[in-house]
């Protein structure tokens, strides 16, 4: 009916879904989220491709109410993915997400693209002391943050049993913002950036988004690269990465920037005029280079203290009404800890 590699690649996608939902999924489910990965199955397609999972030992059957979940074997699979497969897969995420992104700075409702950490649920309380400093200097996109507890939801992400889900607010959000105004950005890469007297200066390291399945801010922090401590003493190196405009459009794109950190979004570390490089980048003559701040720069302060988390970088999206300001979450927590 199908032919064999375009079944292996809607099984990835299908393994993708099962492994981020971390609970069983059914085929009317699935097929809502492949469309989410611009592939698009019928209830009945989706089904014949589990069951071929199913015989491979990829997926298991729980329940005809249930659906199916991912077997290691599937994940070990999905760790094995075919090149072609994982090529641009960040890029195309990013522009999954600014799609997805309906918030609206005026009314301040709708969704807002996140990143999401999974803590120890004994060491969430810690972790949030280590990210504290980190926030209150404003190395972080926003101080707003989601918090979810082991069976719950965070986004559309099921958080595990002895975890804590952490969202951060991810950069995207200025992507998906300024598409809603009719306006692209392109994403160029995420590295790491070089401060000096608490100022940008060049990126030190970086990740072509257009060339790697994995969020760069992930690869930087599980390589332990980043000194975010330093920096907010003044001299260090954080995540950040780089986006461009048309040139034409920078006048409203400064409006627009103004307008959403009054939402308590900001972020911007450095915005060039037309053609100017920008923290040693060299932009194109017709366009305006900018650097963000990256979203995880908190979780990254956290595991420079040895506190690991299990990073997905721009992975969901969140109602910006569920967001709350940090401090108040840093103050549950240590009330929990006392109790």
């Amino acid at each position: 009916m199908f032919p064999y590699e375009e079944i292996e690649r809607k099984s990835i996608v299908i393994l993708r879904i099962l492994n981020q939902a971390g609970q069983p999924f059914g085929a009317r489910i699935i097929a809502r989220r492949m469309k989410d990965y611009g592939v698009s199955l019928s209830e009945r397609a989706v089904r014949y491709h589990l069951q071929f999972m199913d015989e491979r030992g990829l997926t298991r059957l729980v329940g005809r109410r249930d659906g199916r979940v991912i077997t290691g074997k599937g994940i070990e699979e999905l760790r094995n993915a075919r090149v072609q497969d994982k090529v641009g897969y960040a890029i195309s995420r990013i522009e999954i997400l600014a799609y997805k992104t309906t918030f609206d700075i005026r009314s301040r409702t709708g969704l807002i693209p996140v990143n999401v950490s999974f803590f120890s649920e004994s060491l969430f309380p810690e972790a949030l002391a280590a990210m504290k400093e980190t926030f209150d200097m404003g190395l972080s996109v926003s101080d707003l943050v989601g918090v979810a507890r082991a069976g719950s939801f965070i986004g559309d992400m099921n958080v595990p049993e002895g975890q804590v889900g952490f969202a951060t607010v991810c950069s995207i959000v200025f992507n998906g913002v300024l598409l809603k105004q009719g306006i692209p950005m392109d994403s160029k890469f995420g590295g790491i950036l070089q401060v000096q007297e608490k100022k940008p200066v060049r990126f030190v390291e970086l990740i072509h988004y257009s060339g790697t399945s994995l969020d760069p801010s992930e690869a930087f922090i599980s390589a332990k690269m980043t000194s975010v401590r330093n920096a907010q003493a003044g001299e260090g190196k954080i995540l950040a990465n780089f986006r461009e405009v048309a040139g034409i459009c920078r006048e409203n794109v400064m409006d627009i920037l103004a307008l959403l950190e009054k939402t308590g979004i900001r972020g911007v570390l450095a915005t060039g005029k037309m053609g100017e490089a920008v923290c040693q980048v060299p932009v194109d003559v017709n366009k305006v280079g900018m650097v963000l701040t990256g979203g995880l720069n908190p979780v990254a302060a956290a595991r420079e203290l040895g506190i690991e988390a299990e990073n997905f970088a721009m992975s969901t999206v969140m109602d910006f009404g569920e967001l709350r300001p940090f401090t108040q979450a840093f103050r549950e927590s240590r009330g929990k800890k006392q109790v």
